[in-house]
């Protein structure tokens, strides 16, 4: 069952905008701009303003429900909910497709630095290149 139709996240006013927006992040396998998330939302026949969709983000943001992806080089924001479990993505560099990498490549990564005491406590990989419709034939 979906966050959205059982419990609703304590703090946060229902509305049917919020509504939306949190149903396309929780169908989403990679980071949303506001923009896309607007398209979605009018894929499925509502309505709903750009402004609108930014300042929900804004307060999903700040009741941490969504996290603003960590994806460099992107021209806008993107934003996804605030999983338990960590995403790695790959980044087209033409077209700026996210794709969500399978598996976390620095699991088994034991980084060698000069204090020996440091403790890791998490770690951010993005992985730039062509996606298969950009690639140089």
């Amino acid at each position: 069952m979906k966050q959205a139709e059982k419990n609703w996240p304590a703090g946060i006013k229902r509305t049917r905008q919020r509504e939306s927006v949190l149903r396309v992040l929780e169908r989403s396998d990679r980071p949303l701009s506001a923009s896309d998330i607007c398209s979605e939302i009018e894929k499925d026949g509502e309505a709903v303003w750009l402004s609108t969709v930014y300042r929900i983000l804004e307060l999903f943001e700040k009741k941490k429900l969504v996290k603003k992806a960590d994806v460099m080089n992107r021209e806008m924001a993107a934003y996804e909910l605030d999983r338990p479990e960590h995403k790695h993505y790959a980044v087209c560099v033409s077209c700026h497709k996210i794709i969500p990498m399978e598996n976390c490549p620095m699991e088994q990564f034991r980084p060698q630095m000069e204090d020996d005491g440091f403790l890791v406590t998490g770690h951010n990989l993005v992985i730039y290149g062509f996606c298969k419709d950009c690639a140089p034939k």
